[in-house]
This record gives structure tokens, sequence and C-alpha cells, in this order.
């Protein structure tokens, strides 16, 4: 009976904090996930203050404030997303200075205030898919410890470079599914240690020589789904890590001589549905092609867009005759 009754009262001790309504907890109550679409006020009765993972999604939450989130001051992982969050209060995190991840994916956020993410350690930070159509270097402290930074699926037709200055500590950044038009010359200069670098579903339609001099970190880099027409030739140089390189679904008809030469030796390209135009300037890319077939994806989907003749060729299939390469030899 004895044993009965510590074993009892042990687990009344873990328990003593019971779990919220309309949500779920680890046995522990360190874990707490609500999914429940009637839910609509942050679950503050029940909240364990051990709870170190707070998972709130798909509800009709409209309001979070930093006296919540002072009932949790062990949260290290906060996931708010496809809510009905529009606002945040500057001071939200002051209560949560171990947090580490906080993902506001799906709300309804616009305008966010000066220093919302300078009260805490964060290392991650998604804001995907909200209405969010600027971004203000104020949001953040200098020297900011975020590494990874997921702003897809906004509205933004730029990124200041005072806001990626705050950030040196960056590996990645996901700015895919914008508007962007154009990259500020300096914008990526101060992310020495970006690895990882979205631009993927922009507007982006040139980009200048030394965008990326200073990344020389950079493994991944999606430029696919852009308005790209002309690349210059030095855009990879001393990227020695690349290992992706996405550029399908652009405007491109020709590549620079060298141009894929530049980066490192063994990454993996995209280059399908360009509009590439088969003529004697064509010559580098479908040599490049025939040396490293196995280092492109979708080979056989890089084909000419032009002349006429040669419509929807690939372009690795192509012989110096048909570019007209001979002719310009005899000449």
């Amino acid at each position: 009976m004895n044993l009965w009754l510590l074993l009892t009262l042990a687990a009344l001790a873990e328990c003593h904090y019971s779990c919220p309504d309309l949500c779920s907890c680890s046995v522990r109550t360190t874990e707490v996930f609500c999914g429940q679409s009637s839910l609509t006020r942050f679950p503050v009765d029940g909240l364990s203050p051990n709870t170190t993972q707070l998972s709130i999604q798909s509800t009709g939450l409209a309001a979070v404030t930093a006296h919540h989130l002072s009932m949790v001051p062990l949260l290290n992982n906060l996931q708010l997303y496809h809510n009905n969050l529009t606002s945040l209060p500057p001071d939200l995190l002051k209560g949560v200075p171990r947090l580490n991840t906080l993902d506001l994916t799906g709300n309804q956020l616009v305008h966010l205030p000066p220093n919302i993410f300078s009260h805490a350690s964060l290392h991650n930070l998604v804001l995907k898919n909200n209405r969010i159509e600027k971004v203000d270097a104020e949001w953040f402290s200098v020297n900011s410890s975020v590494r990874w930074l997921d702003l897809s699926g906004n509205l933004l037709t730029g990124i200041p470079s005072a806001l990626l200055l705050k950030l040196p500590h960056l590996q990645s950044l996901d700015l895919s599914n914008n508007n962007l038009q154009e990259l500020q010359p300096d914008a990526l200069t101060n992310l020495h240690h970006l690895e990882t670098l979205n631009l993927a579903r922009n507007q982006l339609t040139s980009l200048k020589p030394a965008t990326f001099s200073h990344n020389l970190k950079l493994s991944h880099l999606f430029l696919q789904e852009n308005q790209l027409r002309d690349l210059p030739a030095t855009l990879l140089q001393g990227l020695q890590n690349l290992e992706h390189l996405l550029l399908n679904q652009n405007r491109l008809q020709y590549l620079p001589l060298g141009f894929l030469d530049e980066g490192g030796s063994s990454f993996m390209v995209i280059l399908s549905l360009n509009p590439w135009v088969c003529d004697e300037k064509i010559e580098f890319l479908k040599k490049w092609l025939n040396a490293h077939p196995e280092n492109v994806f979708f080979l056989d989907e890089v084909t000419c867009a032009g002349p006429e003749a040669l419509k929807h060729r690939q372009v690795a299939s192509l012989t110096d005759s048909e570019l007209g390469l001979l002719k310009l030899e005899m000449g």
C-alpha cells in the first residue's frame, strides 16, 4: 500500500498542472499541442510553467501577448501557424529569453513593431505565408543570433541591406514567393556563414557580378522562376562549396563563357524551361552539358526555343554544323 501511495503522489506531482482545454500534452506537460479550430484564446488555464514546446496551429487564435508567454518562461520552441494573428506586441518575447524557434507561418501579419525579435536568443524565425509588405531592420538587435530566416510567401518588393547587416550568423535565408525585383548590391555582404539562399519565384531580372562574392559558404542557390534574362560571367566566382544551382523557368537565352566553371566542380544544376537560342553563342552551354551530363537534372528538357529549325531540340544533342560553328571557322 505504501508503494502504491508513493507512486500516486509522484504521479500527482507530475500532473500538478492539468493540460489546457482543447489541447494535448506530453506526460510531463513540457510539450503542449493545441489544434482545435474552436480554440479562440491563448490556453492559459492548465498550462505548466515547465512547458518547453508549445504548438498552436489551425485555430481561431487572434491575439497573443507577453503576459501569455510569461506563463511559460522555459519555452524554447513556439509554433503559432495557421491562426488568425494580425499583429504582435513589441514586448511579445520579453518573458521567454530561452526561446530558440518561433514559427508564425500562415497568419495575417502585415506590419511588425520595432524590437519585436530582440528580446530572445532566437536561432530560427519563420514568417512564411503572411502579408508582410516591408521588412524593418529595427525588428532585430545588432548582431542578432538568428541563423534561419524564412520570409517566403509574403508581399516583399525589396530587402534592405540594413536588415541583413544585423544578421551576421545567418545560415539559411528564404525569400522565395515574393515580389522582389532587385537585390541591393551590398545586401548579402555581411552574410559570411550563408549556406542556403532561396530567391525562387520572384521578379528578379538581373543580378550584379559581385552579388554572392561574400557568401563563400553558399551551397544551395535557388534562382528558379524569376525573370532573369542574362547572368554575369563571374556571378559564381569563389563559390567552391556550391552543391545545387537552380536556374529553371527564367528568360535565359545564353550563358556567358565560363559561367558554369566558376563554382564548385561537382554541383548539380537545373536549366530547363528557359528560351535557349541555339546559335553560335550557345556553344559554351552545349559543350558543358556534354562534358557534365551527370551534373544536370532534367538534361533532356534543356531545349532550344529558336531558331525555328532547331526548336524543341535538346541543346546537348546539337552539332557544330547546326550551330553554324563550322561555317564560322571556315570563314
